[in-house]
């Protein structure tokens, strides 16, 4: 007898499946709940996160529309400033315009007056000069009479007496008038360029071969520098400035000879700085960029000089060579500075001496021009913007000036001397160029030193550029009239032994303190 029979197995198969069955479907049933649960869940934290972001845009939206009310109210008020301050120019030029049309009115009717005033008095004396002709006439008769001699006669005698004594007057007077011809020339050029210069006050800044780039910390060095010194080596290479990094706190050396590059390497370098990426890609693209941005600037400021001094009709070439003297220096000296100068000074002198002020101005501005020129050619630089200047239509007149303001070529005009004086105003102003500076200290401290050779002289002080010296002298020492010997002693020493510009005045302080105190 078997222990099991197959019913028996088969019913205990039958009711395992069945029970597996059964687990799996409570088991199904309670994670099918799970997720739903879950669901739930998530679907509550994404509406909160919705609700959070929405309420956020809402926020950022509305400071958004803040900012953009507050720079839009600014700008409305910059504009309403803007019209109120053309109005009131508009308002004063009227007054001007109505005062000048009343001062017009009024000497015209003061020469309506003097006019008639004159048409009578012109009668009156043409009835007295009808009268006085019929006296001389019968004097003429009573004369001959007297005397025995024709009219005729008596005038040719007449004639001989005056020219004896005409020519021997007139040789003195000749000689008396190149006398003073020598010297009223001599003044009056004297004044020309003394007023010229005082008209034309231009500050001078020295260039020099070094642009210091300040950073806020020492760490933006590293970065520059990068990994094995790729970074300044990519620099250097497409900037051609020496790049110097040492130990001075926040600040970086661009060394150079040439302005241009120098600035192309300042303002590359800001922008990296500025941007945080440093790398040679990045540093080849900004270098680029920023090249393209010089060479916009150069011809703008060609532009703003041009429309500043009133120059009209010039080539966008020679523009563009006029903007590049911003980054040009001659001795030290701004070479654009240098130009603007010389032409407000030409300017000036040209219109007091009588000639075209216009022709003069273009001609100062452009008279350094082959300093600039792109293809060096092996001429001298007045030569060089002379034939510059031909090739882009310029008038003869302004084309010698340029060749003519260093003795290169012949002057033909009258504009050649005046642009060649002013040059070398601008360049011997003191401060304007390095040479010039070292000599216009010196003669400071000589003017200081003689008067301090003088007794009971105290201190000296040159002052108002060595156009004014003043002295003290001791109280006890000097007395007033040992000042006004000391100040006239000192002028004629100053003008015997100095040569300066214009004049110097001598200022003698003698001053008697007394001081106690109170305890």
């Amino acid at each position: 007898m078997e222990l099991f029979s197959t019913p028996m197995i088969v019913c205990a198969i039958v009711a395992l499946f069945a029970g597996s069955g059964i687990g799996i479907l409570l088991a199904a049933t309670a994670i099918r709940k799970s997720i739903a649960r879950k669901s739930e869940q998530l679907l509550e934290e994404a509406k909160e996160k919705a609700e959070v972001f929405k309420k956020e845009r809402i926020l950022q939206a509305k400071e958004k529309f803040l900012q953009l009310k507050t720079e839009h109210e600014k700008t409305t008020n910059e504009r309403k400033r803007e019209i109120q301050r053309a109005e009131n120019r508009i308002q004063q030029k009227e007054q001007s315009i109505n005062q000048k049309l009343e001062d017009l009115q009024r000497k015209q009717k003061e020469t309506q007056s003097l006019q008639n005033d004159y048409t009578l008095r012109l009668d009156h004396l043409n009835k007295q000069k009808a009268e006085l002709e019929k006296t001389q006439e019968e004097h003429v008769r009573q004369l001959e009479i007297i005397s025995g001699l024709s009219t005729q006669e008596a005038k040719d005698q007449l004639i001989e007496q005056m020219k004896d004594e005409a020519n021997a007057e007139a040789m003195i007077l000749v000689k008396d008038i190149i006398e003073e011809a020598k010297l009223t020339a001599n003044l009056e050029a004297k004044k020309v360029v003394l007023e010229t210069i005082q008209r034309t006050a231009t500050e001078h800044a020295i260039e020099n071969t070094v642009t210091v780039f300040n950073i806020e910390n020492d760490e933006i060095k590293g970065r520059i520098i990068g990994r094995e010194g790729r970074n300044i080596r990519a620099l250097e290479a497409l900037t051609g400035i020496e790049i110097i990094i040492d130990d001075s706190p926040e600040a970086i050396l661009l060394s150079g000879f040439d302005p241009v590059r120098r600035e192309i390497a300042r303002l590359s370098l800001q922008k990296l700085v500025t941007d945080g990426r440093i790398h040679p890609a990045r540093i080849e693209e900004v270098v680029k960029k920023t090249e393209k941005q010089v060479e916009q600037e150069i011809i703008e400021t060609g532009k703003r000089t041009i429309i500043d001094l009133g120059v009209h009709n010039v080539s966008p070439d020679l523009i563009k060579m006029i903007g590049r003297m911003k980054y040009r220096s001659s001795y030290g000296q701004n070479l654009l500075q240098h130009a603007i100068e010389v032409a407000r000074l030409s300017a000036t002198m040209a219109a007091e001496l009588g000639l075209n002020p216009k022709t003069a101005k273009r001609a100062g501005l452009l008279h350094d021009i082959g300093k600039v020129a792109e293809n060096e050619e092996e001429l001298p630089h007045a030569i060089c913007g002379m034939k510059i200047a031909e090739r882009f239509k310029e008038k003869p007149d302004i084309c010698n000036a340029i060749g003519a303001h260093h003795d290169e070529i012949e002057m033909n005009n009258l504009i050649s001397p005046i642009v060649q004086v002013c040059d070398a105003i601008s360049g011997a102003r003191p401060g304007a160029r390095r040479e010039v500076v070292e000599a216009y200290i010196q003669r400071l401290k000589k003017l200081e030193e003689m008067a301090l050779e003088y007794q009971g002289v105290i201190k000296t002080y040159a002052i108002q550029a060595g156009r004014e010296l003043r002295v003290i002298v001791g109280a006890d020492k000097v007395t007033d009239a040992e000042s006004d010997r000391i100040a006239y002693d000192l002028s004629r020493k100053i003008q015997t032994e100095m040569t300066y510009p214009g004049q110097i005045k001598i200022t003698v302080i003698r001053e008697t303190r007394a001081v106690s105190y109170a305890k």
